[in-house]
């Protein structure tokens, strides 16, 4: 019998040629095509993007991620290519070169979900002039939920979770089993599993799966085979932890998945005083019964120990087990408040402790990035935290996330942040935190493909971890590849049916592409805010303004709530009462609105004061203050400019067009949306052409003859309730 399409992956067919990217195997009728594993790689990366470009900084990018090299190596592997198929550059059938760009894979592709015995079943890769744009919005939102267990999902294509021939040796380090009398000394096992993973990842040999994605299993789990093919890995470590006072029993095995036998396997029984040194040796051992070579300064590495003072290491440990577990909830910001503290108590008593300060600098971006008031006291103290790490360990790959994170969070410098991102995987190339950094960098920086490039390889090594799928969706979206987005989230959902924000980009993606409100609000059904407020947008789409409002006013006004959107509660109740016509209601909610956005400016600067700014030209517009709602535009857009940020772009530039619609100025709007439509970014990520006769925001100016011609040159996305929504726009409301 065929093994399940599930088992074997995809497989691309173009021409005489399948291409396996599971196998690192390429067939001509059957036959294999000899390439080197550089070649193979590139040609994967062109075939999977097939019909659009890639350019020349990409590929280099994505191949040589930690090396310098220069174009004559890319020039090389491409004829290598090229060679491989019998293609010709002067008329080429497979790859065409784009001078001075890069290079488009340009036959026809179809993609095989599964090989062998398996029913084929094709889909041709649409050619870039056939895609169509979208447009949307920007949400500041919060971190998702991370993995529960879950048996054998489909993934969806380019990102494969298992692994039949890992191409090195790998290895998924499960939760330790915390043996002790005191069940409060949890923090401790899973900090010291926490620990032997961290020197685990700094051997470049190995690939080691990440924390997130091993959460979800028990210590002793009876299939290893099968979990082993979930997470792509052929050997797992197991262990126990026992403390009683300041002794402790560790106890750990190595096991082949994929036999069941035990290669190596040892106990530890230490004080507290001699115990942090034991996640090296096992480090140390498990790269020797797997095979893989150490470099001398992973050597160093692993012989590295924590800090002298037992107490300031326990203290350590309690610090990462509230960020770890704490980070993924409702709670998040109480979490890393109190993860903050406690690092703070820890390097008390250990000052020259570097991952102590790398940590707690991370968490103080990360908590002003969420949404806490003091935002420029926290990002100033990380900024000298990572600064202090650095100091005392320059090859410590934790200070140099923070440090990136710091740049990234605290001062936007994403070029100085992509720099350090790229210089922490330099000294840990398999950390899926620092890919996906230099994901999200690379988003804002417009470097797109590049940005999926890095979302995908960090997947592979978190693969059961929800966020990662939801952020490679976001990355799909923002290039209007909707279909492959909707699949990642639904492996989002698929590994975690809590994670709210991949509920709201799947419907979100349902809407750009089809248009169906119905279905879109199907899909974030739930009590939780953030999915109340989004329904609250879909039903104003559908001029259900009561419903609206009754929904809206189920939410509590508190900070964590509405902080993410940088929204005043006030702001979108008085901007519903607008929409009804009902100004008795709307102007002193939106007078209240007004209040609270100029005090708020006082305390927000970047991305967070041009949203500000146009939270103030809202409520000024519909307040009938035209003249001053223009200005605040026009300071919003100003400080936006200052930025750089080629991600959120036309997010902002869709934000201002909707207030220059708002104040019935067509002749600002409608160029500014054109513009906005040819652009990737943030904007594809919210909207699509087909808002613009679902929406109200542009009832404005919907009669007019630059709108209409705006509707006409985008009629292919007219949805087939345009004629209710005409309707609806002419003051047939609720």
């Amino acid at each position: 019998m065929g093994q399940k399409a599930d088992d074997r992956g995809v497989v691309y067919r173009f021409g005489p040629f399948r291409l396996l990217p599971n196998e690192c195997l390429l067939l001509r009728e059957a036959e294999p095509v000899r390439l080197t594993p550089r070649a193979f790689d590139l040609l994967r990366l062109l075939v999977e993007s097939a019909g659009h470009l890639k350019s020349r900084d990409e590929l280099v990018e994505a191949l040589w991620p930690t090396t310098v090299v220069g174009e004559r190596s890319l020039a090389w592997n491409v004829s290598a290519v090229r060679k491989a198929l019998g293609d010709d550059r002067a008329a080429p059938r497979y790859i065409e070169t784009v001078p001075r760009r890069g290079y488009r894979f340009i036959a026809p592709v179809e993609t095989i979900e599964g090989a062998g015995d398996v029913e084929e079943r094709g889909r041709s890769v649409p050619d870039r002039r056939w895609r169509r744009a979208a447009v949307g919005g920007v949400i500041a939102a919060a971190v998702a939920g991370f993995v529960l267990f879950l048996a054998r999902p489909r993934i969806f294509a380019g990102s494969q979770a298992t692994a039949t021939a890992p191409r090195r040796p790998s290895v998924a380090v499960l939760p330790f089993e915390n043996l002790s009398a005191d069940k409060g000394n949890a923090y401790f096992a899973a900090g010291i599993q926490d620990l032997i993973l961290t020197k685990l990842a700094d051997i470049g040999e190995l690939k080691v799966i990440s924390r997130t994605s091993t959460a979800g299993y028990t210590s002793h789990p009876g299939d290893l085979k099968d979990i082993a093919r979930q997470l792509g890995v052929t050997t797992i470590l197991e262990g126990s932890v026992q403390k009683t006072g300041d002794k402790v029993l560790v106890n750990v095995q190595l096991v082949d998945a994929r036999t069941g036998d035990h290669l190596w396997a040892r106990s530890y029984e230490r004080t507290l005083d001699k115990l942090f040194s034991v996640e090296g040796d096992v480090a140390q051992r498990v790269a020797t019964a797997l095979k893989a070579k150490l470099s001398a300064g992973e050597a160093q590495r692993l012989a590295t120990e924590l800090s002298g003072d037992p107490a300031a290491n326990d203290l350590f440990l309690r610090a990462e087990y509230l960020v770890n577990r704490g980070f993924f909830t409702d709670n998040s910001l109480d979490a890393l408040r109190q993860a903050i503290s406690t690092y703070k108590a820890a390097l008390a008593r250990a000052p020259g402790f570097a991952l102590a300060w790398a940590r707690r600098s991370y968490c103080e971006s990360a908590l002003a990035w969420v949404g806490a008031k003091d935002v420029k006291a926290l990002e100033a103290q990380a900024r000298a935290d990572a600064g202090r790490a650095l100091e005392l360990a320059p090859d410590l790959a934790a200070a140099r996330l923070a440090l990136g994170y710091s740049d990234y969070y605290g001062r936007g410098d994403y070029a100085a942040a992509r720099k350090v991102f790229s210089a922490a995987l330099a000294l840990r190339p398999g950390d899926a935190d620092a890919l996906a950094a230099r994901g999200s960098i690379d988003r804002r920086l417009g470097r797109f493909e590049a940005a999926i490039a890095s979302y995908r390889q960090a997947f592979r090594l978190d693969p059961r971890n929800s966020h990662r799928a939801w952020a490679l969706g976001q990355s799909y979206m923002a290039i209007s590849r909707y279909a492959d987005a909707e699949r990642a989230f639904h492996r989002a959902l698929a590994l975690d049916p809590g994670n709210t924000l991949a509920k709201i980009y799947l419907a979100r993606t349902i809407l750009s592409s089809s248009g169906n409100i119905q279905r879109a609000l199907d899909t974030v059904r739930g009590t939780a805010p953030i999915l109340k407020l989004k329904r609250v947008d879909f039903l104003t789409y559908e001029r259900k303004y009561h419903k609206a409002l009754a929904l809206l006013d189920s939410v509590p006004d508190t900070g964590y709530n509405f902080r993410p959107y940088r929204l005043p509660k006030a702001l979108l109740q008085g901007d519903l009462y607008y929409y009804m016509g009902d100004m008795s209601r709307a102007r002193p909610l939106l007078r209240r609105a007004l209040a609270e956005s100029r005090a708020q400016l006082k305390r927000e600067y970047g991305l967070n004061l041009a949203s500000v700014w146009q939270n103030v030209a809202d409520a000024d517009i519909h307040l009938g203050r035209t003249a001053q709602g223009l200005h605040a535009v026009a300071r919003a857009w100003a400080v936006f400019a200052r930025t750089g940020d080629r991600y959120v772009r036309s997010g902002y530039m869709l934000g201002d067009a909707g207030l220059y619609s708002d104040a019935g100025r067509a002749d600002l709007a409608v160029p500014l949306l054109t513009h906005a439509f040819a652009m990737p970014g943030s904007i594809h990520v919210y909207y699509s052409p087909r808002m613009l006769w679902i929406d109200p925001l542009w009832d404005p100016i919907r009669h007019d003859p630059r709108f209409q011609a705006l509707l006409r040159k985008y009629a292919g996305y007219k949805p087939a309730n345009a004629a209710t929504t005409t309707l609806a726009a002419a003051g047939a409301h609720e």
